[in-house]
């Protein structure tokens, strides 16, 4: 297919618009978790969102059609140039930018308050915790490249007092991820767990934190339950994945 120009590249339907992304099978591929989070936080079309760590593009495709523009970050340069190649291929430049480098050093990539909302789906564990995986996959689940407290820093840097920051991550680590939000001038105002089924505990949470919140006022919401009883796909995820119901 004249869209794939690597061998271990595969094309993918998102079911969303007619949309495709190209990925690699020796990278990391996106997960479910981007889709849920790319579907948490409410948009009206009017904003300006920044994607941090953005793989192969995978959030502002699906957010496109609900934001004005969005900048892309990625550190890995296959990845920041899978993306910026779907961003094309799905007819988008216009709207999204892909800026390769480290957010790390934010001041080189993005404006200090010009974005309403940054999404972030970051590495999940700290080195040392969980069996490491090898290269670009390490990266993608380990701090190898970034910190929570990396990651939290730089949404603060990037978001305008009132903005919004959008996060996926363990629930085992909301004990470290408030007091980074309160370090960096961000207060938690929604969190929602989810859970792989109802009898089991989560495994994932979804948090939305506003920059120059006060901290009182956190909205606990009803757990997301993937699968039901029988291991099919509950109608809510059925619904974030554009199937009929």
């Amino acid at each position: 297919m004249s869209d794939l120009r690597h061998p271990q590249e595969r094309l993918d339907d998102l079911c969303t618009g007619g949309r495709r992304i190209i990925q690699r099978t020796d990278r990391f591929c996106f997960s479910m978790d981007a889709v849920l989070l790319a579907h948490f936080p409410t948009l009206t079309g009017r904003e300006r969102v920044l994607d941090l760590g953005t793989g192969t593009g995978i959030i502002p495709l699906l957010i496109a059609d609900h934001a004005a523009a969005v900048t892309a970050v990625e550190i890995d340069p296959v990845q920041a140039e899978l993306a910026a190649r779907n961003a094309e291929l799905n007819g988008l430049t216009e709207k999204i930018i892909v800026r390769e480098g480290d957010y790390r050093d934010p001041a080189a990539l993005f404006s200090c308050a010009a974005y309403d909302i940054v999404f972030a789906n970051p590495p999940y564990r700290p080195v040392g915790r969980g069996a490491l995986s090898m290269g670009a996959r390490a990266a993608a689940r380990h701090e190898l490249t970034a910190t929570l407290a990396d990651v939290i820093r730089a949404a603060a840097f990037a978001l305008r007092h009132g903005g919004r920051l959008a996060m996926v991550h363990l629930p085992e680590r909301l004990g470290e991820i408030i007091p980074a939000l309160h370090a960096a001038g961000l207060a938690m105002k929604r969190l929602r767990m989810v859970q792989p089924r109802a009898d089991r505990p989560p495994n994932l949470l979804l948090m939305e934190a506003v920059r120059g919140a006060s901290p009182a006022g956190l909205r606990h919401e009803p757990a997301l339950i993937v699968r039901d009883a029988d291991g099919n796909y509950t109608d809510e995820i059925r619904a974030i994945y554009g199937q009929e119901m």
